[in-house]
């Protein structure tokens, strides 16, 4: 895994506070929780360390007055996508039963691990990306924020979906790649790869940490 090559000071200024946000993408019961839909036949071992990582994450960006901003899927059945849909339909699953993941009001939404506090931006989205038919954009900017630092799952979904969105939109983006994962280690290490090939600079929790601390 490739991680930010960059001096210390560098990577300072880079992530400075006053222009950062942290972004944590879809860390909720369905995705990440052995008790979620998923964990019935996927097996969340894998996820909890980059779940850890990610608490770890909120923490010190919270103590560094660093803006966290939790995304996460919301679903009901009016907001399901029809081409998702017909996708399932055509590979021979069952949309009724493969869709219903995060559903809006149902535990399985719920985030899982870090918390959002009382004043913390939420954004529900109903796709992939945390940029699709949200105001995220939009309130980063009222935030004054141009640069970013990412965690989440599934990291070749969600988290690239919603990093590529990220730098087309001009935003300098950076991956915490110990606090991202995928229920396959190959997924994880292959989309890792693309997003630093071609959207964002890998960097991890402990070089945000140094970066961050007084």
């Amino acid at each position: 895994m490739t991680t930010v090559v960059c001096a210390a000071d560098d990577l300072k200024t880079w992530i400075a506070p006053s222009r950062t946000a942290v972004l944590v993408i879809d860390i909720q019961v369905d995705f990440a929780s052995p008790e979620g839909a998923l964990g019935a036949y996927v097996d969340m071992s894998g996820v909890q360390p980059a779940v850890a990582a990610a608490a770890n994450l909120v923490e010190t960006a919270r103590a560094a007055n660093v803006p966290v901003v939790f995304v996460g899927l919301f679903t009901t059945p009016e907001t399901d996508s029809l081409s998702w849909r017909e996708r399932t339909r055509r590979r021979g699953g069952d949309p009724d039963n493969e869709n219903a993941l995060c559903r809006l009001g149902e535990v399985g939404s719920d985030f899982y691990g870090p918390q959002p506090l009382p004043g913390e931006l939420v954004v529900r989205k109903t796709r992939y990306s945390g940029f699709g038919g949200t105001d995220l954009d939009a309130r980063l900017k009222t935030l004054g924020v141009d640069t970013l630092v990412v965690a989440g799952v599934t990291t070749e979904c969600c988290v690239d979906s919603t990093v590529r969105d990220a730098f087309s939109l001009d935003y300098h983006v950076f991956v915490a790649a110990d606090a991202c994962a995928a229920y396959e280690e190959d997924l994880h290490v292959a989309s890792l790869k693309m997003m630093e090939l071609n959207s964002a600079i890998l960097t991890d929790t402990a070089q945000v940490a140094t970066a961050w601390s007084a």
